[in-house]
């Protein structure tokens, strides 16, 4: 048995092809995506079609997913002042663009974990972030005490498995008795490799394997879409969501974190200069 998870595909279908090319390749017998669809690249409906279009393709809700949600009906979770910010331009696009195509509320069926119950072989959980919060990212730093305590779901059955995503960089280790993994991301990775990235689960001998498979694709079209879909046109974070992509590293939730602490304003002319100062440390 071979099972493909995939996650962080937000919105780039160049990507989300070669991923699905290559799992097929590879024998993949189930394929789950851990959230995060959508957003951030220019291809949201495109990618929501070709996933939903997939057989048997199962989901877990990502943060990014839920957030188109909370934005286009302007919930009382999400900062009033952020509806207002020309800052949220490109999340307010990608909102627009899959409430036209009629798919902006489909995440709202996706559960925020998955289990794999195969008699024989590990339990293994599931979840974008983790199961208590899809923000929280999971990884080799994640503490012991924590690891404990989200190996533990709600039907009380532990799992020796936890597969999270979310942090778009691979991650693998065996923390107090669990093996934890990261899938990395599809269609921005922040490590400096701009290959997709995906997780391959082979079982055997009573034990799953992880497989990290890294799937180079041509970038040039999904970055010329950026602005002949015309969402390079509505502001500063679709630039920088452009620029993540060609570097293959995180830079947005860096730069916000800069004007937060700094108390910056977020102009083109604070992002070129976070560029400038900052940029090289933020992999």
């Amino acid at each position: 048995m071979r099972v493909a998870i995939i996650a962080d595909v937000h919105g780039n279908a160049d990507a989300l092809d070669a991923v699905l090319n290559d799992l097929q390749q590879q024998g993949a017998d189930r394929v789950i995506v851990n959230g995060d669809v959508v957003n951030r690249g220019p291809d949201s409906v495109e990618v929501m079609e070709r996933l939903l279009g997939h057989p048997g393709v199962q989901f877990t809700l990502g943060n990014h997913d839920d957030l188109l949600r909370l934005w286009h009906a302007r919930s009382a979770s999400l900062p009033t002042a952020w509806f207002d910010d020309p800052f949220w331009g490109a999340t307010a696009w990608s909102a627009d663009q899959l409430d036209r195509a009629g798919l902006l509320h489909v995440p709202a069926a996706w559960p925020m974990t998955l289990t794999l119950d195969v008699p024989g072989l590990p339990r293994v959980l599931i979840a974008h972030g983790t199961r208590q919060h899809y923000r929280e990212g999971l990884s080799e730093r994640t503490a012991p005490e924590r690891i404990g305590v989200l190996r533990q779901p709600a039907d009380g059955s532990p799992a020796d498995v936890l597969i999270g995503s979310h942090i778009h960089r691979p991650a693998h280790a065996t923390v107090d008795g669990a093996l934890i993994v990261n899938t990395g991301a599809v269609g921005f990775p922040a490590t400096g490799d701009p290959r997709a990235q995906f997780v391959l689960l082979t079982a055997g001998d009573g034990i799953w394997t992880p497989e990290f498979r890294l799937v180079p694709y041509d970038r040039s079209g999904v970055v010329a879409r950026f602005r002949t879909s015309g969402m390079l046109d509505t502001g500063l974070s679709a630039a920088i969501f452009r620029e993540e992509l060609l570097r293959a590293c995180s830079l947005y939730t860096p730069y916000w974190d800069w004007t937060e602490r700094d108390t910056v304003i977020r102009t083109p002319d604070s992002w070129s200069r976070f560029l400038s100062d900052h940029a090289a440390t933020t992999h």
